[in-house]
């Protein structure tokens, strides 16, 4: 297979490291002159390491694009229309991205929340990543990846928990977690 085959890459599980995992991807394309444009679904109220790293690495080669208002469906609340809109907004956001020509590499940071709490379908992402421009490297991160976008990757990475330092009290740390 050509060198040249964009990879779908699905980062999921309920292990900590799904995005962190993606961000050194994107930093390793940086560095192979590759042009990355991450899209975050959720996060959105705090503010992310990865955002000032990112404009070190200079704005034409490493864009992050927050677009969520932060963490949502919280218990068995329903989705507010807000975040289902934001949702939209963020995958046609990504998907353009995708199309354009401008990017080598496009990281959709939590979609896999967002298909699964039933605020994107599905079956219409994965029908727009498997007709995307061939070169084009696209990853998928978050929980609960649905079956059609695993089935549709080119590699799946399930991220799974052994130990965390937050069920000994303590709480995130900056550097690490954000």
């Amino acid at each position: 297979m050509p060198e040249g085959k964009g990879l779908l890459i699905v980062y999921t599980g309920p292990g900590k490291g799904k995005t962190t995992c993606a961000l050194g991807t994107a930093f390793r394309a940086v560095g192979q002159g590759l042009r990355v444009l991450m899209v975050q679904f959720i996060k959105g109220s705090w503010h992310y390491g990865e955002l000032d790293a990112a404009k070190m690495l200079g704005d034409d080669r490493f864009e992050i694009r927050p677009m969520g208002r932060g963490f949502v469906k919280i218990g068995g609340a329903e989705t507010d229309p807000e975040d289902i809109r934001m949702a939209e907004e963020c995958w046609e956001s990504g998907r353009a991205a995708i199309y354009s020509g401008t990017y080598d590499l496009v990281v959709l940071d939590e979609i896999n929340y967002t298909i699964s709490y039933k605020m994107l379908d599905a079956e219409k992402v994965v029908e727009a990543l498997a007709g995307r421009p061939e070169q084009v490297h696209v990853i998928c991160t978050g929980r609960n990846a649905h079956p059609k976008l695993v089935a549709a990757a080119d590699l799946v990475t399930e991220m799974k928990e052994v130990k965390h330092p937050y069920t000994k009290g303590i709480l995130a740390q900056r550097g690490i977690d954000y």
